[in-house]
């Protein structure tokens, strides 16, 4: 067969492109060669609808194994009673949750987008917003810490019937055990998006939403170091508090709620071979080495963001509890889209992103957002945080000066070929 060079070239091209440069985009990281090797495998080939034992197709004895394989390990991993390891993708999992368990025009309280929540709790332009009915909470202005005295007020007013704790750019640790409070005020379902955090909370850096939260959900390609996909736990089934029934007139668990979320609710057959590398990685999450490395990546992500503060940025709650950071650049005069598009130039990637209270649009916005999973798996300790954050502040600083921005960017293209890709 005649190989096409016009897509392996431009694969290529980005493999360099990550190895050339500092990835600070907080939603990714470097997949093991044994993740990216499960993904890239034969299972791509096999059609599996349904779950391991009672699928639709023929010839699934193999991936039956493989799937029980990774739902033993996320259980395991994250101390779990049950889990569905087939959502496609985060906002996947969300919204096999939303149909399992609401409503068309059901209430919502979510994490406000433009405060660091996501699209899937509630945002106009996505599905949550549209066949949901959405409320927001979000920060207070001065501390830029959510004032959970205040979610309640909310949510005591709105008697919403599902309540999602979890963001994209929070860089605070959650009170699960306040949320549940709150929830169980009004008979509500508490679910925990847990998409960002949810390698620190594996291991124990966090606080645990399982203990409190009645579903959660993650992505497994952040923090987690897996492949693109998602996952929903649970840390104990429960009658569900719909008086759902099955055919034959039985009250159905969660468990079964949830499943058909997945299938048929919003997905047709799983896709096995990323099932595989999300096996892979619940494995390598679950070793000593990966402990050392997701306990680094916090110690990355504090160090980082005091220097930021040491040199004069407004860091969104004045540091990080997790692996990221949020930056208001109005003090310097920048937009988020002027940072972006001006590191880019010097091959240090970041995103611009919206800030609470912010006055510009989400095309230009007035801050950028940075993580440290990604440059922690390539080997980047504390003191490489603070050349970093030089590097950045240099670049910003002489953001109209190309010339000066081209001897940045082969600086960082020489010091990154000192730290392999991934392992």
């Amino acid at each position: 067969m005649h190989r096409d060079t016009t897509v392996f070239d431009l694969i290529i091209q980005e493999k360099e492109r990550q190895m050339n440069g500092i990835e600070l985009i907080a939603s990714e990281n470097f997949a093991s060669n044994q993740v990216m090797e499960a993904a890239g495998s034969v299972l791509t080939n096999k059609y599996a609808e349904g779950l391991p034992g009672k699928r639709y197709y023929g010839g699934c004895e193999v991936v039956d194994e493989i799937e029980t394989i990774a739902i033993n390990r996320a259980k395991e991993l994250f101390g779990a009673g049950w889990a569905n390891v087939q959502p496609h993708s985060g906002a996947q999992a969300n919204a096999a949750v939303m149909l399992a368990v609401l409503k068309p025009g059901d209430k919502i309280l979510g994490f406000d987008l433009s405060h660091g929540g996501h699209l899937t709790h509630g945002s106009a332009v996505n599905f949550s917003g549209k066949l949901y009915e959405p409320h927001f909470y979000g920060v207070e202005e001065d501390t830029g810490v959510i004032n959970y005295d205040k979610v309640e007020q909310t949510a005591l007013a709105e008697k919403p019937k599902l309540i999602i704790c979890g963001a994209s750019a929070y860089s605070r640790d959650w009170d699960y055990e306040r949320l549940r409070a709150i929830a169980d005020q009004i008979d509500a379902l508490l679910l925990a998006d847990i998409s960002h955090p949810s390698g620190l909370i594996a291991r124990g850096l966090l606080n645990d939403p399982l203990e409190y939260c009645h579903i959660v959900t993650t992505t497994t390609h952040k923090t987690l170091r897996g492949p693109r996909g998602g996952l929903i736990m649970m840390r104990d089934d429960f009658e569900n508090p719909f008086g759902y029934k099955n055919p034959k007139g039985e009250l159905r668990k969660m468990s079964a709620l949830l499943d058909s979320g997945v299938f048929p609710g919003t997905q047709g057959g799983p896709l096995e071979h990323i099932i595989a590398a999300k096996a892979v990685a619940f494995g390598e999450a679950l070793t000593d080495d990966y402990m050392d490395y997701i306990v680094q990546v916090k110690k990355n992500a504090a160090v980082m963001a005091k220097s930021f503060v040491d040199k004069g940025y407004k860091v969104i709650s004045d540091g990080t509890d997790n692996h990221l950071m949020l930056i208001d650049l109005r003090s310097k005069g920048l937009t988020g889209k002027i940072a972006e598009n001006t590191l880019i130039k010097a091959d240090i990637t970041i995103n611009k992103n919206m800030v609470p209270f912010d006055d510009k649009s989400p095309f230009v916005t007035s801050g950028m957002r940075l993580g440290t999973a990604a440059i922690t798996t390539r080997g980047l300790v504390e003191e490489d945080m603070e050349k970093i954050v030089d590097l950045i502040d240099n670049v910003l600083s002489y953001h109209y000066d190309d010339g000066k921005i081209e001897v940045i960017k082969q600086e960082v293209n020489e010091w990154m070929r000192n730290f392999p890709l991934n392992k």
